[in-house]
């Protein structure tokens, strides 16, 4: 973050920054979504829901993973958050105990870890490879399991890599945790924004999981702050009780706007995945003819995490020059573990115009420090 906000002391100075480093749609919320919401607030939908959240939105959401991954949720099993960042408080205040590991891989997303810390728990980092797509190896994820773990977490489309797993990843997964009793938690975040091959969810494979979800991603809502979470029944009693204490519920109207935005707004979601499958489609070999290395092929999200250690080994450090000195902002690959350090991380939840100019400004600067 030290990153996005000495851009915005730049661009408060006059700067022109082009701004590759933050994961924020650039498209504004689908109409049909945005009058669903003045249509609920002069409905009156601006008083409490329930804790777990609006019926319409549960069975919203169990009808959508029906239509999509054909399985079988009951509205019962899910919790509407504002946000993934709560639903993430829920799923690791209701499972862990003080000292309970929770396996995740390295690089991953940054709050991981720090919300385990918080909650008492230890993160347990198992190095995935750029060589390998970014998966975790069989035979390192089973060593990395012991008595205290109850979890492994995997993100897919990912945040930073762009991976998406195959089927014989969850396939493994789910095995791992029927054998072990360990529980997957399964970030989907990033589903709607899969440019290779079908979508899949980890509860394709296995009842022993946790999903994280929400709408900010593929539907353009990062304001809007809301998410949900599936649990399994035996935690979902447990995440109420967090929720109804720390947040008591998601405001009304936005519960109500995600209705229409799981019912109304696929085609919009289509063409905005679309537009980013066009910026992906430039950036990976704009970037590779620049002199960056990108080994694993980003298949989802918006993201793409190069491999800079020719220009740089102290990511860190090369994000701050590359901002000071090519006015491009991208964000370290160090932010998101020893396993990025490296690499940096471009968004392309941007114009290709804006994505043309970074490119062009990366390139002066690599021939300036060649």
């Amino acid at each position: 973050m030290d990153v996005v906000a000495r851009a915005k002391e730049l661009e408060a100075q006059g700067h022109c920054i082009v701004r590759l480093e933050i994961g924020d749609p650039d498209f504004p919320t689908p109409d049909v979504i945005t009058r669903a919401a003045e249509t609920a607030m002069q409905d009156g939908s601006t008083h409490y829901t329930q804790s777990l959240g609006l019926p319409d939105l549960r069975d919203a959401i169990r009808d959508h993973y029906s239509a999509v991954y054909g399985v079988t949720i009951d509205p019962e099993d899910i919790v509407v958050t504002q946000g993934t960042s709560p639903a993430m408080l829920l799923l690791f205040g209701a499972l862990l105990d003080p000292g309970d590991e929770v396996i995740m891989p390295d690089p991953c997303y940054p709050a991981y870890p720090n919300y385990v810390r918080f909650l008492g728990g230890v993160p347990k980092l198992v190095r995935t490879r750029a060589k390998d797509g970014f998966r975790y190896r069989e035979d390192e994820l089973r060593a990395a399991i012991g008595p205290r773990t109850k979890a492994i977490m995997v993100t897919s489309p990912s945040n930073p890599t762009g991976a998406v797993l195959s089927v014989e990843d969850l396939q493994m997964l789910a095995d791992i945790a029927e054998e072990t009793g360990v529980h997957i938690a399964s970030d989907e975040i990033y589903h709607g924004l899969t440019f290779c091959g079908e979508e899949h969810s980890i509860l394709q494979y296995t009842d022993r999981a946790f999903v994280l979800n929400g709408f900010s991603k593929a539907y353009a809502m990062t304001g809007w702050r809301l998410g949900y979470l599936i649990a399994p029944r035996e935690f979902v009693r447990p995440a109420e009780k967090i929720q109804q204490n720390f947040f008591l519920a998601a405001n009304a109207f936005v519960q109500q706007a995600g209705v229409v935005a799981l019912t109304e707004a696929q085609p919009d979601v289509a063409r905005m995945r679309a537009l980013y499958d066009e910026r992906r489609r430039y950036l990976v070999p704009a970037l590779r003819e620049i002199g960056l290395k990108i080994e694993c092929e980003p298949c989802g999200a918006f993201y793409v995490f190069a491999d800079a250690s020719d220009w740089g080994r102290d990511s860190l450090a090369l994000s701050r020059r590359l901002l000071e000195e090519a006015q491009v902002a991208c964000a370290p690959g160090i932010d998101f573990g020893q396993g990025g350090e490296g690499f940096l991380r471009f968004s392309y939840a941007t114009s290709l115009e804006q994505l043309h100019e970074g490119v062009a400004r990366l390139a002066r600067w690599a021939r300036m420090n060649a």
